[in-house]
Parts: structure tokens; C-alpha cells; sequence
């Protein structure tokens, strides 16, 4: 006989696992599917075979002796179908359970085991607690941590691409998307977009994190490129001699990579930057988010600005106003290829 196990939440209270009434009832479903088997065969299987063995049906239609018995079957049908329906549901909800308490055993296991040269990131379910214990201005997923996570985003994102670069080819160039500061936006909408899709599914297995972050990340890199093209003609990069590509645009290589930055992001990046943003109180980190805000905003209307008329300093076209000589002043051709490196103006696909 199976000993009861017992689960301690506090020195005073032992309770018995919540899971425990469920596995008993699941246990029954097998039996429970076999009796009604044995039934089946018992009352329709022979006696369905009976009437196949009989006289043909005139016009297409049963006699009266079979007619109770169809009906019947088909009875049967229908209670089988709502089981299975009911079953096919419980059985999804129980390994969304299981895959859910799994996950954050493993992100706590993960969180304590610090190690002295990488500290482990928090577990994202003591992030939650923290910032509803707190009652943090940028408590879940509202506005203050998007627009923070966007700022945040755009300047990590050029700096790692920055040290990829110094370390694949031994030269220091600029990955801004943006003409103030390290910024670009590709990165901080990336992470935005990201943390939108897989927030739900902070404390779900690493597959879950996988998938969000392989689609979201595809579609993003393709609308960036193409809404770069389509507004300002220029592209930032091309995959084109890259296999399983997309007009260039995307591949399936990136793509993997955008899989994996899925669970770096939300089971590693996210909470050691949301651990950071608990350290900010309520009455500075509203302003502060604002100010920043302000300041991207301003920086994308200059870039865009900027980018737009170097695309027709390129093309042959003499600034039409003072306002535009303004322009070719502040930002001339050598500035411009100095802060956006590998962009390029050519003929569209």
C-alpha cells in the first residue's frame, strides 16, 4: 500500500498535497474507460454485427427491430464525444500544472545556487511578489516597465552586438540605430516585443519561451526591415546569401537565435533588469521613466530626420531650404556612415 506523502508549508501546519485528490481521481479514469468498454461490447458490438449480417435495408432505411438499437449507439456516441472532449481539456490543464510547478522549482533550485563568478537572476516569481508587496510603479506589465524596458533594450542591445563585433572581427563599430547616444531601437523593440509574448509565460518550461521568442523575433526583424525600406530606402542587413531566408529580410538561422534570446530574455535578462528597476522608488522612476521617454521620442524624430536626407544626399537631391542645409550641417555624409555603419541605400528587391 502507497505511504501518504506529506508536504510541510510551516513548522505548524502539514496538509496534504494539493495534487494528491487529483492523482486518485485520474487513477479511476483508466478503470472507469475499461468498464465502459466491457459494457459496449456486451450490449452493441455483437448485435451491431447481427444486423450487418441481415437482410438489406429497404430503401437505405433500418428496420423497426434495428431502429431502437442505432438509436442507442448513437446515444452512446454522444456522451463519448463530451468525455473525450472533457478528458482532451483536463489532460491540457494538467500538464500546463505540471509544466508551470516544474518551471518554478527549476527558477528557484536556479536562484539559490549562486555562484560567486555568475550570480544567478532572481526567480521571476520573487520578482512578482516583490513588486506586489511593494506596490512598485512598474509593478507587472504596465507602461513604466514597457517604456523602461524599451530604453533598457536599445542600449544593451548595441552594446553586446558592439563586443560580438570586437570579438568575431577584432574591430570596434558603431550598432546605433539612432543618431544620440548607443542606442537602437531594433533592440528595445525587440525586448518590448518579447516580454509582451513571453511575460505570460515567465514561470512556464523553456520550450514555451522557445517558440514565443523564434516567432516574435522572425516577425519583427522582417517588418523593421521592411518599414526601414519602405520609409526611408535604405536596409541595415541582408541575409540573402544566407540558406532558408525570407526576401533577405529573415532566416531561419536568426530566427533559432531569436528561439534562444526568447529564454535568455525571460528566464535570465528580464529579471535581473526588473530586480534592478524594484531599486527605484515610486517617487523617482515616474519622472525618470518620462524624461527618458521624452528624450527616445526626440532622438527618433532626429534620426529619422537625419537618415532621410542623407538617402537623398545619396541619390543626387541639393537641400530645398534653410531648414535642410541645417540638416547636411548637423549631419553630414561622414557623421551619418560613422553612426549607422552597415546601413545601405541600393535598389529594392
Amino acid at each position: 500500500m502507497r505511504k501518504k506523502s506529506i508536504q510541510t508549508t510551516s513548522p505548524d501546519e502539514l496538509v496534504i498535497p494539493a495534487a494528491e485528490e487529483l492523482e486518485t481521481l485520474c487513477a479511476a479514469v483508466h478503470p472507469a474507460v475499461e468498464h465502459t468498454r466491457g459494457e459496449l461490447e456486451k450490449r452493441y458490438y455483437e448485435r451491431l454485427a447481427e444486423e450487418a449480417l441481415g437482410p438489406k435495408w429497404e430503401d437505405g432505411k433500418p428496420g423497426v427491430s434495428a431502429q431502437p438499437v442505432l438509436d442507442a449507439v448513437e446515444e452512446e456516441l454522444e456522451h463519448l464525444r463530451r468525455a473525450s472532449r472533457s478528458m482532451v481539456q483536463a489532460y491540457q490543464i494538467v500538464v500546463e500544472l505540471e509544466d508551470e510547478m516544474s518551471a518554478r522549482l527549476r527558477d528557484l533550485r536556479k536562484s539559490r545556487d549562486r555562484k560567486w563568478y555568475a550570480p544567478n537572476p532572481p526567480a521571476n516569481a520573487a520578482i512578482d511578489l516583490a513588486e506586489k508587496r511593494m506596490n512598485h510603479f512598474a509593478k507587472g506589465l504596465n507602461i513604466y516597465k514597457i517604456l523602461l524596458i524599451c530604453v533598457v533594450g536599445s542600449f544593451a542591445g548595441v552594446v553586446v552586438e558592439m563586443l560580438w563585433a570586437f570579438a568575431r572581427y577584432g574591430i570596434i563599430e558603431s550598432r546605433r540605430g539612432l543618431v544620440y547616444g548607443p542606442f537602437n531601437l531594433l533592440y528595445g523593440a525587440g525586448a518590448v516585443c518579447l516580454t509582451l509574448a513571453l511575460y505570460k509565460y515567465r514561470n512556464r518550461g523553456r520550450m514555451w519561451s522557445f517558440c514565443g521568442g523564434f516567432v516574435v523575433g522572425s516577425i519583427l526583424e522582417y517588418v523593421c526591415s521592411w518599414g526601414q525600406e519602405m520609409l526611408l530606402g535604405s536596409r541595415s542587413w541582408d541575409y540573402s546569401a544566407l540558406p532558408l531566408n525570407l526576401n533577405g529580410r529573415i532566416c531561419f538561422t536568426y530566427s533559432v537565435f531569436w528561439g534562444i534570446l526568447g529564454i535568455v530574455w525571460i528566464k535570465d535578462l528580464y529579471p535581473r533588469m526588473a530586480k534592478w528597476i524594484l531599486k527605484i522608488s515610486n517617487k523617482v522612476g515616474r519622472p525618470l521613466t518620462w524624461a527618458l521617454t521624452v528624450f527616445m521620442i526626440v532622438n527618433i524624430i532626429v534620426s529619422c530626420v537625419a537618415v532621410g536626407r542623407w538617402s537623398q544626399r545619396v541619390e543626387g537631391e541639393p537641400a530645398s531650404g534653410s531648414f535642410w542645409e541645417f540638416v547636411d550641417e548637423r549631419f553630414p555624409d561622414e557623421r551619418m556612415e560613422r553612426i549607422f555603419a552597415n546601413m545601405s541605400f541600393g535598389e529594392k528587391p
